[in-house]
């Protein structure tokens, strides 16, 4: 695997933004220019991550393609399709995004999200994008989540089966699947399972880690990875059944000091696993 994250500072020309991998220790990275960045711009960047043996390892295409606005589903599935666009272009592993939401919110929960209706909604989105894109290397996914499809490692499975596209796979983050006491507590058979159900078709993971707080009713909060129950040895091993250089990117850490702390976690289990990061 290839550990990854934010990087900090400047990243304004392809050699600082190297730099700033380089110093965070990383081999994987997020992708460092937008959808509107120049041909010349692009290519350069892609050029960089070769020839310093950086992954950039996804392209961002946070939006709501479900959304009942139909404005706003429309502008979300464009925006989609240039992310898509930019991820095939830079050479990045994949594009991500959430299924969506039918709620208010593009990435809350609403109790139409776990409906056959919003199923279908979900394999019409992922379909229009790609069939539209028809991208010759990057790979479009959805990350997993608490509250929406994919909420679990078979409905993922179900979806990849209607979806049915070759362009298309998985992205996990075992965190947002931790939704309830039962998982967070046999969370390590639980992350064998996704593994095992998934692990073929996984091209990119996000790593952090979950606490369940003591008040009522049930708390489940994001922390860095270490500090919560994931069981990270677990988590690891896995990891080594996916190809060598998958992306394992840590994410929603609020300070540059944060990720190094979650990064020296990560090495640090590793080095004690003997597993090659």
């Amino acid at each position: 695997m290839r550990l990854g994250g934010p990087v900090f500072g400047d990243i304004s020309t392809p050699e600082k933004w190297i730099a700033a991998v380089q110093a965070a220790g990383y081999r994987a990275a997020y992708c460092p220019v937008k959808n509107d960045a120049s041909e010349a711009t692009i290519a350069a960047y892609a050029q960089a991550a070769r020839e310093s043996d950086i992954v950039i390892a996804e392209v961002g295409a946070w939006s709501n393609p479900l959304s009942q606005d139909a404005q706003t589903r429309r502008e979300a599935r464009e925006f989609c399709k240039r992310q898509l666009e930019l991820a095939d272009r830079i050479g990045a592993v994949c594009c991500v995004n959430i299924a969506g939401s039918l709620g208010a919110k593009w990435d809350g929960p609403c109790a139409e999200d776990l409906t056959e209706a919003a199923f279908a909604r979900i394999v019409e989105s992922v379909q229009e994008i790609v069939d539209s894109v028809q991208p010759e290397r990057a790979i479009y996914t959805l990350e997993t989540m608490p509250w929406m499809y994919p909420d679990s490692p078979q409905s993922y499975l179900d979806l990849m089966r209607a979806i049915d596209r070759k362009s298309v796979a998985v992205h996990l983050d075992p965190v947002n699947l931790i939704n309830s006491p039962t998982r967070y507590f046999h969370n390590a058979n639980f992350l064998r399972e996704c593994f095992a159900l998934l692990g073929s078709q996984v091209v990119g993971v996000h790593a952090k880690d979950v606490l369940l707080r003591q008040n009522l009713t049930v708390h489940l909060d994001e922390v860095r990875p270490g500090l919560g129950g994931l069981d990270y040895k677990v988590f690891l091993g896995e990891m080594t059944r996916l190809p060598k250089d998958t992306p394992f990117m840590l994410e929603h850490l609020p300070t540059e000091d944060e990720y190094k702390l979650a990064a020296a976690f990560v090495r640090d289990l590793c080095g004690a696993c003997k597993i090659i990061l």
